[in-house]
């Protein structure tokens, strides 16, 4: 039960990171300085998190260094992507591509590990299959849409998967606390950013503050949750962020995102099936 509570924790305040991210990037569209400010953001709260827990659960620093490796997939190329794909699309739309991680690790799973196939796993993979047809046949896109927005969210979609899955392998074996776990990996993804972006700081990085804090939140609850939980579990109920996400749009972003019915059918149509997917993996 602590894992599930972890997952939705981590899904409402990733949901949370894309519409700030949004707000942000309507100030400053700087996909470079966004990332890397974001990123660094989230860095600081999580080794804020591993030094509090620090007295009960110590550090291992030397045990977590493979983390950052895993950090180079996602927020490295990940993040890039995800800014990238909430950039051209919008905070709603990326996200609800987003929701389809759990089809694209199972993908991963059939193909690479030879799960087999069943019957829940076809009917969860056609309901994500039906909400994105939903997005595909929607007319009342704002007028920043950009098609190649979804490709880059679908990218990031398969970072993040392919990151759950190695994360959890590594949690396995691992005697570093999850904060510390987190902060290697947002640090091996902050060192790839830097060396890709060379970002100039100055106060336009300001707006992208909030998002850093959300992911920063997000991050630590996730890799808290993947130290109880499979992957199975905890991918499908984080992947609600999508619910999350367009809700808050709907709410903040009235205007610009224009949250219609397709939309909003579309994004509960993969849920449900990242849930059914979860649920019979």
């Amino acid at each position: 039960m602590i894992a599930v509570g972890l997952s939705l924790l981590s899904a409402v305040l990733f949901g949370g990171m894309s519409v700030a991210l949004r707000l942000a990037l309507d100030r400053e569209r700087d996909v470079m300085l966004g990332t890397f400010v974001t990123v660094a953001i989230a860095l600081v709260v999580a080794l804020a998190w591993a030094v509090a827990e620090a007295p009960s659960r110590g550090v291992h620093v030397t045990a977590a260094w493979p983390f950052a490796l895993a950090g180079l997939l996602q927020p490295g190329v990940g993040q890039l992507f995800g800014t990238l794909a909430i950039r051209e699309t919008g905070s709603s739309r990326a996200s609800m591509v987003f929701g389809t991680a759990p089809l694209v690790a199972v993908a991963i799973a059939l193909v690479f590990l030879g799960e087999p196939a069943s019957v829940p796993l076809i009917v969860g993979a056609l309901l994500i299959v039906g909400g994105s047809v939903e997005l595909a046949r929607e007319r009342g896109r704002p007028a920043h849409f950009r098609r190649i927005g979804l490709a880059y969210a679908f990218v990031t979609v398969v970072l993040f998967a392919s990151r759950d899955n190695l994360v959890r392998w590594l949690a396995k074996s691992t005697s570093a606390p999850p904060a510390v776990s987190a902060s290697a990996a947002l640090l091996g993804g902050l060192v790839f950013i830097t060396a890709v972006a060379r970002p100039r700081l100055s106060r336009q990085a300001l707006p992208f503050v909030p998002a850093g804090i959300f992911f920063g939140l997000s991050y630590v609850a996730l890799f808290e949750a993947f130290y109880r939980g499979r992957v199975t579990i905890v991918s499908p109920l984080v992947a609600t962020e999508s619910l999350v996400a367009v809700g808050l749009s709907a709410l903040l972003l009235r205007q610009t995102e224009l949250v219609g019915r397709r939309l909003a059918l579309g994004t509960v149509l993969i849920v449900a099936g990242g849930a059914l997917i979860g649920a019979f993996r």
